[in-house]
């Protein structure tokens, strides 16, 4: 980060998701960053002006006309390091990628030659509309940083895709461009494949084995990978939308059809992460009609099904680099470095999944990242999302290792 203590103009418009903005300012402030909130009329509807005044480093700035600058938008478009605009509605996506001015806020934008980040936050329906869709492209192709909604609950009880990206991410990627970038293309054009979910494995028709993972850190480390200028496919088995166009999706359902899709998609990659929670047993002759109660219990006899780390361990071309994941109960970094080894991989993500807030469904997460060489970095509870961005932070240092001898 540079010396000047970095300035960041944070731009709140009119939705419901305006008081996470709190918690970006909150968290901006506490990280030494020099905000300066500026809302639009109506998120005035949503969030108070003392909230942000209080929690900021200046008062809340609203308008072209009554501050004490005969022209803010400039003075404030000059003197950013960052605009971030959190959350982004339908309509300033519309006004802004217009090249429309006629609030502080868009004025602001037009006047400033720092980097821009907007996080949109608005109903699926809102956010899958091709004119929306239109608008996000073209702002991207003019160099801003979009941070794609996340799929989850939504006001008025919808669940789907449009739910504000977690303040905590919003807030690292901000710290990261404010620092020069580094995360923002560290990963620009890297082949990665990620696989997340669980398996199912048919007991009979109707019926299946699997476990309790939701897919969530999958996704996220699909969705952070693609954000960082990766070339992205996500082989997964979980319902979860997968908001970034750009993210090449495989469905699968089973350990075998995931072993075949994984074979296929890590040919070519340059990194390939196991994030999948693979049944480690299956049934070994499922039966081909629904079993009925009346005929009694069923004999189920189990098999293991295929190592799929072990196997693109194996078959990993020179250079690739390969992330296992391991959900433990006990004895974890213990147990993690014995499949680190055992899997032969370069880095292997370890949890807790009977810590509070951690592993299968949360939308948070807390990890040790082994690596082969005997280091441990320790990631604390945080979201999801953070999580992701700090194993790929590893991948990326093993990708350029020049970059962290200096």
């Amino acid at each position: 980060m540079s010396q000047h203590q970095p300035r960041v103009v944070l731009g709140v418009c009119g939705g419901i998701a305006a008081y996470k903005a709190v918690d970006v300012c909150r968290q901006l402030v506490d990280a030494g960053v020099h905000v300066t909130p500026v809302l639009t009329a109506d998120a005035g509807r949503f969030v108070g002006d003392v909230t942000f005044s209080a929690l900021a480093s200046e008062p809340v700035q609203r308008s072209l006309w009554d501050e004490a600058s005969p022209i803010p938008h400039t003075s404030l478009g000059q003197g950013a390091d960052l605009v971030l605009v959190a959350p982004a509605t339908a309509h300033f996506l519309g006004r802004y990628a217009a090249g429309l001015a006629d609030d502080l806020l868009s004025a602001t934008l037009l006047a400033t030659r720092a980097p821009v980040m907007v996080c949109p936050a608005m109903h699926t329906e809102m956010w899958e509309h091709p004119a929306v869709q239109d608008n996000v492209e073209r702002l991207r192709r003019r160099g801003v940083l979009v941070v794609r909604p996340e799929a989850g609950h939504l006001a008025g009880g919808d669940v789907g895709t449009g739910r504000l990206a977690d303040p905590s991410t919003i807030v690292a990627l901000a710290l990261d461009v404010l620092g020069g970038g580094a995360r923002a293309h560290d990963l620009d054009g890297v082949q990665v494949v990620v696989s997340a979910g669980g398996t199912r494995e048919p007991i009979d028709p109707v019926r299946f084995l699997t476990n309790r993972s939701s897919g969530k850190q999958g996704h996220a480390l699909a969705e952070a990978a693609a954000r960082r200028g990766a070339l992205v496919t996500l082989v997964t088995s979980s319902s979860l939308v997968v908001p970034d166009p750009s993210i090449n999706v495989v469905t699968v359902e089973s350990s075998a059809e995931m072993e075949a899709a994984m074979a296929v998609a890590a040919e070519g990659a340059d990194v390939v992460v196991m994030a999948a929670a693979v049944a480690d047993f299956r049934p070994k002759a499922p039966s081909e009609r629904k079993l009925a109660k009346e005929e009694g219990i069923p004999e189920l006899v189990l098999e293991p099904t295929p190592d799929i780390l072990a196997g693109l361990a194996a078959a990993r071309r020179p250079g690739q680099i390969l992330v296992g994941f391991a959900a433990e109960t006990h004895d974890v970094i213990e147990r993690g470095r014995r499949k680190l080894e055992r899997k032969g991989v370069d880095l292997l993500v370890v949890n807790d999944v009977s810590a509070p807030g951690s592993g299968f469904d949360h939308d948070t997460n807390a990890v040790s990242i082994l690596d082969a060489h005997g280091g441990r970095t320790d990631v604390p509870l945080m979201a999801k999302g953070a999580v992701a961005d700090a194993v790929l932070d590893r991948v990326s240092d093993l990708l350029d290792p020049e970059r962290t001898s200096t």
